[in-house]
């Protein structure tokens, strides 16, 4: 029997930024287990033009910077920082566990291998069982499970002869198709149809199905760079002042709009759905080209001439190439403590950005001592679904951010730390009039907007 002091389940995001941190501030022995064949989880099935949505400069571990540091000068994100591939994030984990994590000779790596519970995990190429005694705890840093097209089952039926594929196969295409139906709306629709776009297909010939419009956050107001101030902290200045000041919900959204915090793809079409997705204003623009956009509800069978959905039928043929793209990123919305016992189980405490998360919540488990104290600074960010699961989210990020505020120790921890960013860039602003005036603004209208939202919290509630 092996022993270790934590046991990682999953060498994702989440389990690496997990695990870095406590090697960097601990001296814990570490066993990891994850049933790929090497770290980066669900990256390792990704679609091959997949980048990320937000900078790499707040993706990875803490200790290892993934970006290039470069905005880039080409393509649909011309203008703002790099964001790294699939590829690139892939070989990322890859070189952070071989020369990062298993030097130390504190990591026990074992990948191709199922996690059965318990302490126990079997490997999925000889079968050998093993059993390992666990001194502190459990991290299951697969509980925010991400679902990839690759793996996706489909939940409507699809008649034999009809083209269809996941996002995955559209770069081994050999023969143009007589058109092509994209199936969802969200991320992975979004990165179909810019695809189809780049590679110069006509947008009159790309059939667009989306079951639910959803808000977008746009990009620019993400970029972790001193130049991008008054986008970024500006942004978070404008939703506190739009709070403040929404006599309604609707209201809250339109303000929103009216200052570019949030965006939509068809100013006719009041978006019901929020998943964080962000986008450039050039993809944006990118996107508004395609004009066949179906809204009829959800797909529930791909006949050979015709498509059949909650809301009414449109035709198509076994010449159109249907691309599946109606997998939910994040499987798994339902809520549970983080730390529970000998249990971790990492879920956002920042929105949007999980893989912070994990690296904040490893930092707290190795500085504080009780359950009770651990969970109040790492109060669960609800992962968003519905539009105004935009308000539920900023309510929680906006408590811890306060809690965060008064530990000193804390604050100091996220200003040198390079997944949190913001921290950096708020402090940037001393001496700078400008800057000053935009945190000014953010602060003054914090209050407020806390009370606002707790009106709209209890609107929604009845």
């Amino acid at each position: 029997m092996r022993s270790t002091d934590y046991l990682i389940i999953g060498s994702g995001a989440v389990g690496m930024a997990f695990a870095d941190v406590l090697l960097s501030e601990t001296d814990a022995q570490i066993i990891i287990v994850d049933k790929y064949h090497k770290p980066g989880g669900h990256w390792n099935l990704a679609y091959p033009f997949v980048t990320l949505h937000q900078p790499s400069a707040f993706y990875g571990v803490s200790s290892k910077e993934l970006s290039k540091g470069v905005k880039d000068q080409v393509g649909l994100n011309q203008g703002l920082s790099d964001l790294a591939s699939g590829a690139e994030v892939c070989a990322y984990f890859d070189e952070v566990m071989r020369h990062q994590f298993l030097p130390t000779g504190r990591v026990q790596y074992f990948p191709m291998c199922e996690y059965q519970g318990k302490g126990k995990f079997v490997s999925l190429l000889t079968g050998v069982e093993r059993q390992v005694e666990v001194r502190k705890k459990i991290v299951d840093a697969t509980y925010l499970k991400t679902a990839v097209p690759a793996t996706h089952t489909p939940n409507f039926s699809i008649d034999p002869t009809v083209n269809f594929m996941a996002i995955n196969e559209l770069p081994k295409i050999t023969t143009p198709p007589a058109g092509f139906v994209v199936i969802g709306g969200g991320k992975t629709g979004i990165d179909a149809c810019l695809w189809l776009l780049e590679h110069e297909v006509n947008p009159d010939h790309i059939t667009w199905i989306i079951s639910r419009d959803a808000w977008l956050l746009d990009r620019k107001n993400t970029q972790p760079t001193e130049e991008f101030f008054e986008n970024s902290i500006g942004a978070q200045a404008d939703q506190f002042e739009a709070l403040a000041k929404a006599t309604s919900i609707d209201d809250l959204f339109q303000r929103l709009e009216n200052k570019g915090v949030l965006l939509r793809l068809d100013e006719n079409v009041r978006p019901t759905m929020f998943h964080g997705a962000t986008i450039s204003q050039m993809e944006l623009k990118a996107l508004r080209s395609i004009k066949n956009i179906v809204r009829k509800g959800r797909v529930q069978q791909l006949k050979a001439t015709e498509i059949v959905l909650a809301e009414g039928t449109i035709p198509t043929s076994t010449e159109h190439v249907h691309v599946d793209c109606s997998a939910s990123a994040i499987s798994n919305l339902e809520i549970k403590p983080i730390f529970a016992d000998q249990l971790i189980t990492p879920q956002t405490v920042r929105s949007y950005q999980p893989v912070f998360s994990a690296a904040f919540i490893a930092h707290i488990e190795a500085s504080y001592d009780s359950d009770e104290e651990k969970n109040g600074l790492c109060q669960v960010v609800p992962l968003p679904n519905h539009d105004t699961d935009w308000i539920k989210m900023l309510s929680v990020f906006m408590m811890n951010q306060y809690t965060w505020s008064q530990d000193k120790a804390l604050s100091k921890w996220l200003l040198n730390n390079r997944l949190d960013g913001f921290s950096q860039l708020m402090r940037s602003a001393k001496g700078d009039p400008e800057k000053a005036a935009t945190i000014k603004r953010l602060r003054e209208n914090a209050m407020p907007a806390m009370m606002k939202i707790h009106q709209f919290m209890e609107e929604l509630s009845d």
